[in-house]
């Protein structure tokens, strides 16, 4: 209704004052609900969700390597593995950011600039893990693909690869494509492995089936088991330093734009 508090998912759009989006597109704001953790939610809780759960079938006592565990479906997933009794929780992040990151739940967090993360997960769990969640893709994807034990499942949601710095880097690009997995039916058959393919963009003819999702996400938001973990708040004029605090990897959790200053910081250019 006119006046209510609602969350969007749109594919594009969303930087900007005033957004137009089909009544189906939005979803009721939870009580006590912010709405910077509003915008938070919807697309990195939806992923994270889908994947491990309609793809990854996560059970008690399993084992699951979260990639970007510091980023916004990272921390999402991180939270969604805390809601299953016993399951282990590798993620790569840089070393700032491991601290956090144990606080958060992750047993086993690696630095993927100074260690190979195949390595230090085998080191732990020698037969390798039941989910990996992949961003990467490219070369990641075929490590993620060996890491996963008998009846394992790798679920490939993104190519963060392909971004290198700046601008795009055709060298990164042609590497990625050039690096990038491939397996038949047939292999699939004698490894006894899943690998599926993940993108929320192209789901949007399937709204009974992100409303379920959504419907799940708001209980557990109520229930305080999932809590969108916000880095920083940036007014749309400081949009070039928000993209800067995630293009250098110095956020934890996700980075907010929003169309005023924060109206703490309002205040005191007042005073």
């Amino acid at each position: 209704q006119v006046g209510d508090k609602v969350m969007v998912l749109a594919r594009s759009g969303l930087w900007q004052e005033v957004v137009n989006v089909p009544a189906s597109q939005t979803f009721p704001m939870p009580e006590g609900m912010t709405f910077e953790e509003a915008a938070a939610l919807l697309v990195n809780y939806i992923t994270a969700y889908m994947i491990l759960f309609d793809f990854g079938n996560l059970r008690p006592n399993q084992s699951v390597l979260i990639h970007m565990a510091a980023g916004g479906v990272g921390t999402a997933a991180i939270q969604l593995c805390k809601t299953v009794e016993n399951v282990t929780i590798f993620g790569t992040a840089s070393a700032s950011k491991h601290d956090s990151l144990k606080e958060s739940g992750v047993a086993h967090p690696i630095d993927y600039r100074t260690m190979d993360y195949a390595e230090e997960v085998r080191k732990i769990s020698p037969k390798g893990v039941d989910i990996v969640l992949d961003p990467l893709g490219g070369s990641d994807t075929s490590k993620a693909f060996n890491l996963l034990k008998p009846m394992g499942k790798l679920i490939t949601y993104g190519v963060a690869n392909l971004l290198t710095g700046q601008k795009k880097n055709l060298m990164a690009m042609a590497k990625t494509w050039w690096n990038q997995f491939s397996i038949t039916a047939l292999q699939l058959l004698h490894q006894n492995k899943a690998v599926c393919g993940y993108h929320l963009g192209y789901m949007d003819e399937e709204v009974e089936l992100i409303r379920s999702v959504v419907a799940k996400l708001v209980n557990l938001y109520s229930q305080g088991k999932i809590k969108p973990k916000i880095d920083s708040v940036w007014p749309f004029d400081q949009v070039a330093e928000a993209m800067r605090q995630m293009q250098e990897k110095k956020n934890v959790g996700k980075v907010i734009l929003v169309p005023e200053a924060p109206k703490e910081e309002s205040k005191k250019a007042e005073n």
